[in-house]
């Protein structure tokens, strides 16, 4: 296992990090495998011989299925065994989605149950409130939803309509209002809804959905995860007693974005798991299909998208494994420096909430490539929904909305960053101020020592930053605290640094597993190094001309752009021949084959 907590979130982007200070999938040690191995079966057995039925939202199903892994302790795999749980570290949790997330329409449910619809209490509530819900969690005896989006709010949750009044004789606070597109409300048994006080203090509730008052409006017809209950939830004239306050009266908001940050990471590990089972459909079809005398997986053309799937995919786990366990690690030394637990894990998520943020974006990303491919490789019959491309398809477009939009979690990660280097808590400007000092100097080339494995690499990774440091810094010289209204120019650096975020994850999990077993036993995870940073050097060079040309003029538009030109080169590679030696071993193993349980 990695070292104890060694970077700050946003780090990433001035300073170097050790391979040794990551933990890479290779790290599971059997437990978690065995649990991992546990999902799978289940899925095997359960959901995936009945997806046809689960989309039809054949009565009662998606429920008794909820109701099994209930059984199995798949719905309290994070709750603590005094809830009746199994009470397993954030790593494993994750590990568990990501397997678990590739179950479709059925992945909704769990996933919001286990997630939105488990965690506020578990980390928010009372002690009271914990014994008397998480039990019933934790097994499936209730089924969990959260009430946060409105017809008039969506990505911004404050803005949001719902009040909550206190009654007369103080012991119960009244809600009305609307909230729209919530999982599992069709069945689910305990709301979390967030409401304003007197049309003010925003607010976490507990509400039985049992309580007089609450009404359904009919099934959202959706594009995609058809299986899945969305329904609109109305509030007229609720009772919620006042002892099913959710954390602090006014501090809604921090449940909130605790919840979002955290979902916006589980949802990147649930891509890497359809993503996965994707490319194993994909693969076993090209091995099948035969067209002019041969299968389609031995013509190029298949090859290189088999490749770019198996690149991607690789590339997102790398990165989501990387920033959870960040984040658990610092959850765990914050716990023991003594600092009380909703602080704790408060702090963690918030910390890494730019990773949070980039990975949603790149995982949804990851997935919708995927299965675009998928449906390509598989022709017309991608098309049809007897097969397994047309519900992929549809399934995977909701990711790149919920947990805020993807245009919302680009701009996030600047302003995260941003926020802290105004704070102090990360030297970002004088790191930027360094590299426009370096532009204006007599150019020096550094030529890395090619006796270590991916030099050349490491060495694109340190120019990547200082192009992003450069970007970012001239805009943020320009535009002062008003960068923010720029959208177009924050979305090209977010853009930067999710490449960069995922280059320098991945590079440093191959780094990390040849000095364990050796650079010969890693050719091909050095290859999809090799391409991807291939693939980042032309978009950070893209994002960077974009927003570069957008706010700089003349002579300082030369020096930006001859410095982009400097920070972004790289050597020439065959591409093409590494994205075959990839698909080669793909298909020859006939399954997704690198770090597959």
């Amino acid at each position: 296992m990695p070292t104890k907590y060694v970077t700050r979130g946003g780090e990433f982007l001035i300073k170097e990090t050790e391979p040794q200070a990551i933990f890479i999938p290779e790290d599971w040690n059997d437990e978690q495998k065995q649990i991992a191995q546990m999902c799978q079966d289940f899925l095997e057995a359960e959901v995936y011989p009945r997806l046809d039925a689960i989309d039809a939202m054949e009565p009662g199903l998606m429920e008794s299925l909820l109701d099994k892994a209930g059984e199995m302790g798949l719905l309290g795999i994070s709750i603590p065994e005094q809830y009746q749980g199994f009470g397993l570290d954030f790593l494993t949790s994750m590990l568990t989605t990501e397997v678990l997330g590739a179950a479709h329409s059925f992945s909704v449910a769990l996933l919001a149950h286990t997630g939105i619809g488990t965690l506020p209490i578990l980390y928010f509530g009372t002690e009271e409130q914990k014994q008397k819900y998480l039990p019933k969690l934790a097994t499936g005896a209730y089924k969990g939803a959260y009430c946060l989006t409105e017809p008039c709010c969506g990505s911004d949750a404050l803005g949001a309509k719902t009040k909550a009044t206190l009654s007369p004789d103080g012991k119960y606070y009244i809600l009305n209002g609307q909230k729209i597109f919530i999982t599992n409300a069709g069945f689910a048994d305990l709301f979390t809804v967030f409401a304003k006080i007197d049309g003010e203090h925003f607010t976490g509730f507990i509400v039985e959905a049992k309580s007089e008052g609450i009404t359904l409006g009919e099934e959202e017809k959706k594009m995609g995860i058809k299986g899945s209950s969305t329904r609109p939830v109305f509030f007229n004239d609720v009772k919620v007693p006042v002892e099913n306050v959710l954390g602090e009266i006014g501090k809604g908001h921090r449940i909130a974005f605790y919840i979002l940050n955290i979902g916006r990471l589980k949802l990147a590990a649930a891509t890497v798991g359809s993503s996965k089972r994707v490319i194993t459909q994909a693969v076993q079809y090209a091995n099948q299909r035969h067209q002019f005398g041969k299968p389609i997986a031995q013509y190029g053309a298949i090859q290189e998208k088999l490749a770019q799937m198996v690149i991607r995919t690789y590339v997102n786990e790398s990165a989501t494994y990387r920033a959870t366990f960040d984040i658990d690690n610092l959850e765990k030394t914050l716990l023991e420096s003594g600092e009380p637990y909703e602080k704790a894990l408060l702090k963690a998520a918030q910390e890494y909430a730019a990773e949070c943020a980039i990975m949603k974006v790149f995982g949804s990303e990851a997935l919708d490539f995927v299965v675009d491919e998928g449906v390509q490789i598989f022709g017309g019959y991608g098309f049809i929904e007897e097969y397994p491309m047309a519900r992929a398809y549809r399934d995977s477009r909701i990711n790149r909305i919920y947990e805020g939009t993807n245009e919302i979690n680009r701009m996030l990660t600047l302003d995260y960053i941003m926020k802290k280097a105004l704070k102090g808590e990360l030297d970002f400007l004088s790191a930027a101020m360094k590299v426009q000092k370096e532009l204006t100097s007599v150019p020096t080339f550094s030529t890395p020592d090619t006796s270590q494995p991916l030099a050349w690499e490491r060495l694109y990774l340190q120019n990547f930053k200082k192009a992003l440091l450069m970007v970012a810094g001239a805009a943020v010289q320009k535009y002062m605290q008003k960068i923010a209204e720029e959208q177009e120019i924050m979305l090209a650096i977010a853009d930067m640094a999710i490449a960069i975020y995922t280059a320098e994850s991945t590079l440093l999990r191959v780094l990390k597993l040849i000095e364990r077993n050796g650079e010969q036993n890693h050719e091909i995870e050095k290859a999809i190094v090799q391409c991807w940073f291939q693939h980042c050097a032309q978009q950070i060079q893209q994002a960077a001309t974009k927003a570069i040309t957008a706010f700089a003029e003349g002579d300082m538009q030369k020096i930006l752009l001859l410095g982009l030109k400097r920070f972004t080169k790289v050597q020439p590679v065959n591409v093409i021949a590494l994205q075959r030696k990839i698909a080669q071993r793909l298909i020859e193993e006939n399954r997704y084959f690198l770090n597959n349980f």
